[in-house]
């Protein structure tokens, strides 16, 4: 296998994953859109004892949300750090947060520039 197809494998790869990433956020926000009448009527202070306690469920819900957050974010932080590093960014602390940026030297696959 060349290295052209090897790249090529890899980045195909990468773009299922990401398909599948989409998926799965999809799936949450339809989920979330159904869930979100059943906690906005659940959560009322008819359905706890003390208003201690309506906000402590409240905030387990803030939590699981931000865990399901967090754990997205890492896992697209990781997948950009692994692209990042197969399409060729040098990390001399020029590397940027805002996602854009060179493509390094994909293109050439490792090869001699010379023509």
């Amino acid at each position: 296998m060349s290295r052209a197809d090897a790249y090529n494998r890899m980045l195909t790869a990468a773009a299922r994953f990401q398909h599948n990433i989409a998926l799965i956020l999809e799936a949450k926000a339809i989920e979330a859109e159904r869930s979100c009448q059943w906690i906005c009527g659940h959560v009322s202070g008819e359905h706890f004892e003390s208003h201690s306690d309506q906000l402590k469920g409240s905030i387990d819900i803030h939590d699981q949300l931000l865990e399901v957050i967090d754990g997205m974010t890492k896992l697209e932080r990781a997948l950009a750090k692994h692209m990042s590093v197969l399409l060729g960014e040098q990390e001399s602390g020029e590397s940027s947060d805002d996602g854009g940026g060179d493509v390094g030297d994909f293109f050439s696959f490792g090869g001699d520039d010379t023509k």
